[in-house]
């Protein structure tokens, strides 16, 4: 079996990686720059992970990637992309520049990537993105309002690209890791990266090869949309 994992630098992607790792998986996972927990973990299993840079707000960069792995086929695509915004500004008063980068990086890029890398997907295979549970219109109860709108907009996106004739068959997962404690969950989350990512991947794993399209959070509860 054989994963790319998109966003592996650091946190959640980077406990991806080793979660595949451990299960056995060949792993292709990407970086944007200096990376050493990355890194440690190649040392480690150098037969089975390989590291490659992208960055996905650079379609150039991501076509180059698709083009440096023609001819693999990988089993599992993770997109593990986002950035935050100040939980407690309103929408409105958000300068155009700052929705402009959050809603190109948390919604339209990591699905114009997995667009770009598909063609690397089994038929049959699995193609994941990390969203949250703020991005559920049922959910909503304030703050993080730009977020919401990217996670709400990713997961529209993922929809609309699962409805692809090329993706009838693959399973899309849209996932919430849950509140952890990352560089962007903050040191007060309850949740480590370890428990976080054991779950996101037995959930994975559970739903691969179903078909269709599921929102989930990393026990495998489906959440309201």
């Amino acid at each position: 079996m054989k994963a790319l994992i998109i966003g592996a630098s650091r946190g959640l992607g980077l406990g991806l990686v080793r979660q595949w790792l451990a299960r056995g998986f060949d792993v292709v996972a990407t970086r944007r720059g200096a990376a050493p927990g990355l890194e440690e973990a190649q040392r480690a299993h150098p037969q089975a992970l390989r590291l490659e840079k992208v960055d996905i707000d650079h379609p150039a960069e991501v076509a180059a990637l698709a083009g440096r792995l023609a001819g693999e086929s990988f089993d599992l695509l993770f997109v593990n992309a986002g950035v935050s915004s100040p939980p407690e500004v309103p929408l409105a008063k958000v300068a155009d520049a700052e929705i402009t980068r959050v809603l190109f990086t948390n919604a339209i890029n990591p699905v114009r990537a997995a667009e770009a890398l598909s063609g690397l997907i089994a038929p049959s295979g699995t193609i994941g993105f990390m969203t949250s549970i703020l991005g559920s219109i049922t959910q909503c109860n304030g703050g993080y309002e730009l977020y919401r709108v990217s996670k709400t907009a990713l997961n529209m996106a993922a929809v609309c690209f699962a409805a692809h004739e090329a993706n009838k068959a693959r399973t899309i997962l849209l996932l919430h890791p849950g509140w952890v404690r990352t560089d962007m969950g903050g040191p007060q989350a309850p949740l480590d990266v370890e428990t976080s990512t054991k779950g996101l991947a037995a959930t994975i794993t559970r739903h691969h090869g179903k078909g269709g399209v599921a929102y989930l959070d990393y026990q495998g509860e489906t959440l309201p949309w």
